[in-house]
Parts: structure tokens; sequence; C-alpha cells
């Protein structure tokens, strides 16, 4: 026998109320299923057996914006993290560069780092546990040589630390030019603008270090990524690759800046793509700048080496159809 109140019961359900199945509207249905693809399919064909569910249609949408931006003259600004160097994308960047999907390159101070030794010497990313120990993380002299006469010379000649860089680094005849995005953004006259944090980045310790230098030229290239992201307005993209701080903040801080001059930005499409989705990327690059209708805003969460190459993928094969 119960020992709750004689008055409490346990609620029936003889009057629930159903429905049909097959009226009901669903968020999935076969027609989205994926397919599978034979051996020798196309890459056309393997973007079509794709589900048309979640992060895939997230893909498509975006891949649809890049080629929207570059039908309509719009900018297409890839702002990019020192991971997307060290994971081997350079020659995937810079193929889309020459095909017009990249407008300008964003970056953070790894990037000026990791691409340059790959030009230099075809290698980066040494063990920092192996040399933190003996102070020796972070030392090489080419480096560090490298990037500071770039900011000591931008700033004399008031030019951004990315063109300086670009500039610094082609005059070297490096062997692995073709390898550097920095080399084909100089080569092709895009822009890449490169944003540093004082003491963040190896060179800012070595002997060579002008600290005025890397200021001037960093913060001119702050005011040519907000022109930049002006432009934007009308169906211009923006993507953060690999940064979780510095460039969500550097391009929030753009957007305020265009708007406080009183200029329009809207219809435009942002997004973040990384293995993990944090609080800055979602907040300062995907929901604040597009809030109120002013644009969308996409993440896709994945390794930047399979991710990229697969955004590319997409981006081309919609030039000759449409499987997005």
């Amino acid at each position: 026998m119960s020992r709750y109140e004689d008055d409490l019961r346990p609620l029936s359900l003889e009057e629930v109320k159903t429905y049909p199945l097959a009226s009901r509207q669903s968020k999935v249905t076969v027609r989205d299923f994926a397919r599978p693809i034979e051996a020798d399919a196309s890459l056309g064909d393997f973007l079509r057996s794709l589900p048309a569910i979640l992060a895939v249609n997230s893909l498509r949408e975006l891949a649809a914006q890049i080629r929207r931006a570059h039908s309509l003259h719009k900018p297409v600004l890839w702002g990019i993290g020192g991971h997307v160097i060290k994971t081997g994308l350079a020659p995937v960047i810079a193929d889309l560069m020459r095909r017009g999907y990249v407008s300008a390159i964003v970056a953070n101070g790894s990037v000026l780092v990791h691409d340059a030794e790959i030009a230099m010497v075809g290698s980066t990313s040494e063990d920092v546990d192996a040399t933190l120990g003996a102070g020796a993380f972070g030392a090489a002299e080419e480096t560090g040589k490298l990037l500071n006469e770039a900011a000591r010379s931008g700033a004399r000649d008031r030019i951004g630390l990315g063109e300086a860089m670009g500039r610094e680094l082609l005059a070297l005849g490096p062997a692995h030019k073709d390898h550097s995005l920095l080399c084909a953004a100089y080569e092709m006259r895009v822009p890449f603008t490169a944003h540093v944090v004082i003491g963040a980045d190896i060179a800012h310790f070595h002997r060579s270090v002008d600290g005025a230098s890397l200021g001037a030229t960093t913060h001119t290239d702050f005011r040519l990524l907000a022109e930049l992201v002006r432009r934007m307005d009308g169906g211009g993209v923006y993507l953060n690759i690999g940064s979780a701080v510095i460039l969500p903040e550097i391009f929030l801080k753009a957007v305020t800046l265009v708007r406080n001059l009183g200029h329009p930005l809207a219809d435009f499409t942002t997004a973040n793509l990384d293995f993990i989705q944090q609080y800055r990327p979602l907040t300062n690059v995907v929901r604040r700048p597009t809030a109120d209708g002013a644009g969308r805003g996409y993440s896709l969460t994945g390794h930047h080496e399979l991710m990229i190459p697969l955004l590319a993928a997409a981006i081309l094969c919609g030039e000759q159809e449409d499987p997005l």
C-alpha cells in the first residue's frame, strides 16, 4: 500500500492525444541522407554524396557565400593562426588566392614565424619541451633577424608589417618560396596584414627587436584591415581559422571602427573554423558582428588539415556545377 496521501495517484495517460507520424514536420528525411560512393567517383560526386545535415549544410552555405563574394567583387578575408601554416595548408590557400577567392590574409604573429621559416629552410615548429629548459626556444638567428629587420624597414617606409615581411623575405631569394603565403601574397599584390602582441612572439626577445617599429607597422595593418572590413558591406566574407584570441579581438575592433565612422556594414558572412569552438571566435566573429540581421555567421568544427581542403573543394566545385 502506498504511503502517500489517499488522493495522490499517478497521472492517468488515458486521455493523451497523438497524431499520425506521417503528418509531422520533421527535421531529417531520407532525402538528406549520405549516399555511398564508388572508388572512381569524382570530387563533385563525393561532395554531392555528403548528407544534407548540420555541418555539411554550413560548409555548403559558406562555400556559396564565398563564391557570391567573388562574383560581387567583395573581399574574402582569411584570418589565420600559425597552426594553419604548420599543418601544411599554405599551397591550398595560395591556390585559392590565385583564383580570386582570397582577397587578403589576416595573420597573427606566429604565422610570420612559421611561414618565414618554411620559406627559408623548408621546415618549422621546433620541439618546445626539448629546448625551453636550456633557454634555446625561439632563438633561431635567421628568424629573429628577418622579422625585426622587416618591422624596422616597414616603419621607415610607413607600410604594414605583413607587407614588409613579404618584401624582406622575397629579397632573400628563399629556396621554398613556393610554399610561403607571405611570398605568394607579396608577388600577387594581395594584402597581408599582421597583428602582433609585443612579447608574444619569439622575435620579440632577440637583440635586434625594436618595439616602436613593431607597434607602428602592426597598427598600420590594423587600419588596413579596417578598410578591408569596410569593403565587406554588401556580400563580403571573413574567416577566422585557428586564432582563439588575437584575431577575434582585432576583427571586432575593426568592425566597431568602421561603424563608428558611419560606414554601412551589413549583408556579410563570418565563420569560425577550428578543432575546438572557443568563446572569443564564437562571440567576436560569429555572433556579435552579425547580430540584428546584419549578416550571417557559421561555426565549423574540425581539424584544419581536413576542413580547409574540404572547403576549398566545395568552393571550386561550385564554379562548374553546384553540388552545394
